[in-house]
């Protein structure tokens, strides 16, 4: 391993990332007449792949890469990342059940995903936290699903792939969207979402905005959220734009943090059932509060020689404090369902920065058009974390909970921890895009400089990801493609005065996509197989299991089939498969055995018709369901999590058929698990957690 590069010098280098994009732009832009500004369409708006960070469409891409537009999270009225991946082939969401709504928890092809990106840049957290900053959907334009290794483009992350969010930005058009909703559990959420030209300027903006209550689906458990997003456009001059960004969320209240033995809810107990309302906690030690604020910036220059220069930041500050409770080990009793709880409460602070710098142009080398890209990244990220455990446990019952036991002026001896985290990560970057004709390929490396310092103990790593991949355009829409590609992810600590190595991922994958000429069909199909290896298992000649060697190794292969088809102007649908054969295939303990949360086979299908004519013009039925075969229950492999099949209905109603005074108003109504089927997930045999129930809504839209 190459010796670590000192950080200290990372504040000079977070200066010359920053004042880089100034002299260069000023240069280019001072003979250019601002008076030109009226015919000017706003740059910056163009499409960005943000799989290779240029724009490359993502047929002409070799990787298979999913997106949800806007309109389908609306149509499924998700309130969470978490939601609106439930239709994502490859992606097993919700992983701690729909009462944990604090959380989006997912995995991409069987590799849990830590940090999510929000506009290209990473969601900035700390792993194992409860403080993990979320964005609600009413910000989002469209989110972007990549599946196998990026980390040659973004550095630190899971083999399995990435998600990024795409936020609304401003338009010139003036437009504005007032919506109101109500709906199971009391919810009543209200929003507006409003953008145009400030006069004739340079100026456009976007202001977001939302609220939002309703009780959680545990009894005693409320969820409430506020959001406050504004951006401003600012064309510069005609080749510069700059966008200011902001992003605010408070959570005063987000439901439940806690789970439920597995007896009792899909194994039988002969003392009774649990439900997906059960309630074991304490109401008088219940809390969730939360507060997120990102303030960001781009900016995107086009040089007149065509190359074009992106600049883009965001600083982020959070925090969270949290009353809760858990189950010690041992603490549940299956033959009296009596469970003990102990009490615990969490302050969490956090704040940090990411910059991204990014310049590409495309060259004639050797008969072949070159898109080069070169990058460089920054981030670092602070956090403190304040701990405080009760030793009084108390005793309550699955079967018949008692929710009123704790005295906050009689909770008994306590211990205090303290937690100071701070990461610090620099990238360099470099992607060759060559188009031969029909030929696509692409080939990047990166090199990444980690420091980090978790409980004490600290990561000082250098590591070199890479990707290679190729695409032909066959006729008739037919695209194979293949590509192989490495991802890292840093590990602190060590053993004998030696320090860990990072784990690794590696995976091959190939397909096929495919596009008609009129492009109203789309498929990609995809093989993958993805080892990753160097993880942290329990040393067998330690009696204690405390100490850790890196001999793990897990892999993932499968298949994954996706599809889209606008059959009419009134029918769409979108269907997609995945196989997935996921085995730990080194360890000391639990070799040959799959790992929690990954089910062998998932299916999804969803269908859009509008009608158009006769009685029932202006109406949109759309529909879905959604298969999740039967997962482990623990990594022992000792039972299984049952399958289940969800099946979700929502319908429009163009309230502007009606009457030409109501054009721009909608009516909808949304149910979500239609048949109220009951279903789980599991970490082991005492931490199960209720699928969502069915929930009904009914929003009303009007846009001017």
């Amino acid at each position: 391993m190459t010796t670590p590069t000192n950080f200290k010098r990372s504040t000079l280098t977070l200066a010359l990332l920053t004042a880089f994009s100034a002299p260069v732009m000023a240069a280019d832009e001072v003979s250019q007449d601002t008076t030109e500004l009226e015919t000017i369409t706003v740059m910056g708006k163009a499409y960005r792949n943000t799989a290779t960070k240029t724009s490359l469409e993502p047929e002409e891409t070799p990787q298979s890469i999913s997106i949800i537009e806007g309109e389908q999270l609306a149509q499924r009225g998700v309130k969470s990342l978490n939601q609106a991946l439930r239709y994502a082939p490859g992606v097993v969401t919700e992983q701690k059940g729909a009462a944990v709504t604090m959380y989006d928890t997912f995995s991409i092809r069987g590799f849990k995903v830590n940090q999510s990106y929000y506009d290209g840049l990473v969601l900035q957290s700390l792993a194992g936290w409860n403080l993990q900053p979320q964005i609600d959907p009413v910000a989002l334009q469209q989110i972007e699903v990549f599946k196998g290794p990026t980390s040659v483009l973004y550095g630190t992350m899971p083999p399995g792939g990435m998600i990024n969010m795409i936020a609304k930005a401003p338009q010139q058009e003036k437009a504005t969207e007032v919506s109101f909703a109500m709906g199971s559990r009391n919810l009543v959420e209200a929003s507006i979402d409003t953008t145009g030209q400030i006069g004739d300027g340079p100026l456009s903006y976007r202001i977001i905005a939302l609220a939002r209550t309703q009780d959680g689906q545990v009894d005693n458990t409320k969820e409430e959220r506020y959001v406050f997003a504004p951006s401003l456009d600012w064309q510069v001059f005609e080749r510069t734009l700059i966008n200011f960004n902001m992003y605010y969320q408070n959570d005063p209240e987000m439901g439940m943090n806690s789970s439920l033995p597995s007896s009792g809810m899909f194994v039988s107990n002969p003392n009774g059932s649990t439900s997906p309302s059960t309630f074991i906690g304490d109401t008088d030690w219940n809390t969730f509060e939360r507060e997120v604020l990102m303030l960001g910036y781009k900016v995107n220059h086009e040089f007149e020689s065509g190359w074009t220069f992106l600049q883009n930041a965001r600083f982020t500050d959070a925090s969270l404090y949290q009353e809760n409770t858990y189950m010690p080990s041992g603490g549940f009793d299956p033959s009296t369902g009596n469970i003990a709880q102990l009490a615990y409460s969490t302050d969490e602070e956090s704040t940090g920065f990411t910059i991204d710098n990014q310049l590409s142009g495309t060259i004639d080398l050797a008969g072949a058009e070159h898109n080069i890209l070169l990058g460089v990244d920054y981030q670092n990220l602070d956090g403190t974390s304040d701990q405080v455990y009760f030793s009084t446990p108390f005793m309550t019952n699955i079967f018949n909970p008692n929710s009123n036991l704790i005295d906050r002026d009689n909770m008994g001896a306590s211990s205090t921890a303290r937690d100071e985290v701070e990461v610090k990560q620099l990238g360099f970057y470099l992607q060759d895009q060559v188009r031969l004709d029909k030929l696509v390929l692409i080939a990047g490396g990166r090199y990444d400089l980690y420091e980090g310092e978790w409980y004490g103990s600290k990561a000082d790593q250098n590591h070199f990801s890479y990707r290679v991949g190729a695409l032909y355009e066959l006729p008739y829409g037919f695209s194979p493609y293949v590509n192989y590609a490495t991802s890292f992810e840093p590990v602190t600590g060590g053993n004998d005065g030696k320090q860990f190595v990072p784990e690794e991922g590696k995976q091959i994958e190939g397909g096929i996509k495919y596009e008609s000429e009129d492009y109203s069909k789309a498929a990609t199909l995809g093989l993958f197989q993805i080892v990753k290896e160097n993880m942290l298992v329990a040393d067998p000649s330690d009696p204690t299991y405390q100490r850790k060697i890196q001999v793990g190794e897990v892999t993932s292969k499968g298949v994954e089939l996706e599809g889209r088809w606008v059959v009419n102007e009134a029918l769409d649908v979108n269907a997609s498969y995945t196989y997935t054969d996921m085995t730990i295939s080194k360890d000391v303990q639990f070799e040959g055995k799959t790992p929690i949360y990954v089910p062998d086979h998932t299916a999804n299908l969803w269908a859009n018709y509008y009608f158009y004519n006769g009685a029932l013009n202006g109406l949109r039925v759309s529909g879905g369901g959604r298969y999740v075969g039967e997962m482990e229950i623990d990594a022992q492999n000792t039972g299984k999590v049952p399958s289940y099949t969800i099946a979700d209905l929502s319908l429009g109603y163009d309230l502007g058929t009606v009457s030409e005074s109501l054009t721009g108003a909608n009516a909808n109504l949304i149910v979500n698990n239609l048949f109220n089927e009951e279903y789980y997930t599991c970490y082991d045999s005492n931490n199960c957690w209720y699928g969502a129930e069915q929930t009904i809504e009914v929003n009303v839209k009007y846009e001017f």
